[in-house]
């Protein structure tokens, strides 16, 4: 009898069931997927990845939604992966999103993934990079990746994307709270959503005035041209302006098309130091009892700073931080 075809092979061949395993094994930190990812990496880097962030209640998922559709319209296949809320507590999340794109759900050139983001940072990041290869090698042209909000974790996630697009709408302060926020630094595109609403406009105005603030220093000193975050208005709920923000994106992927390879491997090495930082949390606080001796020390009166100088000290005696505050070496 010959042994049956392995995950990755049934992957590649466009087996869905293959697909929907591997994201599982991504998502849940399975041992098998390193090995698997091994197999499928000559089929990545085919295609084209779309991060949507902005703050909950900006229209997300209905803009991820309409994307989607009219992608379709052109005959592209599109992978969509939502990074859902999921409770502190219980760590169950509604994985709504397969309900408000109903319509995606059944047609068979759109795949619709959730993932709950159980709280985790780097892990998710991790894990929605690795969801992205999956999609990548089982064939898909366009990727999007949907955040829950704009916290750390979502421009982790987001920075998975070879575009970035923050959407923000009128009435939420969202203006503000962009330009607070940093949301400004990471987009590629800004999308005002929900145009039809007062103070739209307004909210588009401003966002290109502070787009302009913060590029021109940097177009006025590099010789070579600097991308300026095009501000785009729609109305994803009515179909309106989705074709001037696909416009938008692949303007931007134009503009990155000579150093594409450079602008992914940068994103690839925050990846590297997701994978090692998870792991090096997982080995120093999950299996070589740490925890307890942490404890232990600040019992005893150690500050924190104190502590962690001594595992530091312990682990890398080249640090800096090691040996500080006269912290003693852990017997561990």
């Amino acid at each position: 009898m010959s042994a049956s075809p392995s995950i990755s092979t049934r992957l590649l061949d466009g087996q869905r069931t293959a697909l929907a395993r591997l994201i599982s094994w991504a998502e849940n930190g399975d041992a098998r997927f390193p090995s698997a990812l091994l197999e499928i990496k000559q089929r990545l880097g085919r295609a084209a990845r779309t991060g949507i962030t902005g703050p909950p209640g900006a229209g997300k998922s209905t803009l991820t939604n309409e994307l989607a559709r009219h992608l379709r319209t052109t005959e592209k296949t599109v992978g969509i992966l939502a990074v859902d809320p999921s409770s502190p507590i219980t760590g169950g999340a509604l994985l709504g999103d397969r309900i408000r794109m109903e319509d995606r759900t059944t047609d068979p050139g759109c795949f619709i993934r959730s993932m709950a983001s159980r709280g985790s940072h780097g892990g998710i990041a991790r894990a929605t990079v690795d969801a992205l290869d999956v999609m990548d090698a089982f064939g898909f042209d366009e990727l999007i990746v949907e955040t829950v909000g704009v916290g750390q974790a979502e421009y982790d996630v987001v920075g998975a994307a070879d575009t970035v697009v923050v959407v923000l709408c009128p009435g939420a302060g969202d203006g503000v709270q962009a330009m607070k926020s940093g949301l400004l630094e990471v987009a590629d595109v800004l999308v005002v959503n929900k145009s039809d609403m007062p103070g739209a406009d307004r909210l588009a105005k401003d966002l290109a005035e502070s787009v302009h603030i913060r590029t021109a220093p940097a177009m006025g000193k590099s010789a070579v041209p600097a991308w300026v975050p095009p501000v785009v208005s729609c109305s994803a709920a009515k179909d309106e302006g989705i074709d001037d923000v696909l416009a938008a994106i692949a303007q931007h992927r134009a503009f990155l098309i000579d150093d594409l390879a450079g602008h992914r491997a940068i994103k690839r090495a925050n990846q590297v130091r997701h994978v090692v930082t998870e792991h090096l949390d997982e080995a120093i606080w999950g299996t070589a009892g740490w925890t307890d001796w942490v404890a232990d020390e600040v019992r005893g009166g150690s500050t924190a700073y104190e502590a962690a100088a001594a595992v530091l000290a312990h682990l890398v005696p080249a640090l800096p931080m090691a040996g500080a505050h006269g912290a003693k070496e852990p017997s561990v």
